[in-house]
């Protein structure tokens, strides 16, 4: 049975469904939820996209890394921003105090799901593509998940129930059919 008193952390790229799926999750388990990029924004008092076009993709990553740094919490679920897994301090910083699943989903559904890419908030340079984000991420995602839910043709319920099924195994492994880049 999972640590009541751990954390469980949800990774993975925008549109994925951390903040959905974590919201659920958190319910369905009698925690708290909490968003690391909703903490950004009251941190520094403007939206994602504000912060990005004022401090670049670098300077966001620095303060998500302090944000990362900071959450001291026990019995929450926590979705991430797609670009923490940049800050290895940060991750380990996560890990050590629950556990990290990959909310892993293939990039034409990701594509398909987003149509806000140039104010969303979404942290890349401005000659990258999304499919080039993704497949810088996807490595980072891997090294950091201590498990991952291949969320192809589920429902975010169904998505809840395989990860309360994780949460329960503690012998399960990480799901296979990670997605490359499609």
């Amino acid at each position: 049975m999972f640590n009541s008193c751990s954390n469980i952390i949800l990774i993975g790229m925008a549109g994925s469904g951390k903040s959905t799926i974590g919201s659920l999750l958190a319910r369905k388990l009698s925690c708290r939820f909490i968003d690391t990029d909703t903490l950004i924004e009251q941190a520094q008092n403007r939206t994602l996209q504000e912060i990005i076009e004022i401090l670049g993709p670098m300077g966001f990553r620095r303060i998500e890394e302090q944000v990362l740094l900071r959450v001291n919490l026990k019995d929450h679920v926590i979705a991430t921003g797609g670009s923490s897994i940049y800050s290895h301090a940060g991750m380990m910083h996560l890990k050590k105090n629950g556990l990290v699943i990959l909310l892993d989903v293939a990039l034409p559904v990701l594509e398909a799901r987003l149509h806000n890419l140039n104010t969303r908030g979404l942290v890349k340079f401005p000659d990258q593509s999304f499919a080039d984000l993704f497949a810088e991420r996807l490595p980072l995602y891997k090294k950091y998940a201590d498990r991952a839910v291949a969320c192809l043709d589920m429902g975010k319920e169904e998505i809840c129930e395989r990860i309360i099924e994780m949460l329960n195994n503690p012998e399960s492994r990480a799901e296979s059919g990670m997605h490359r880049q499609g």
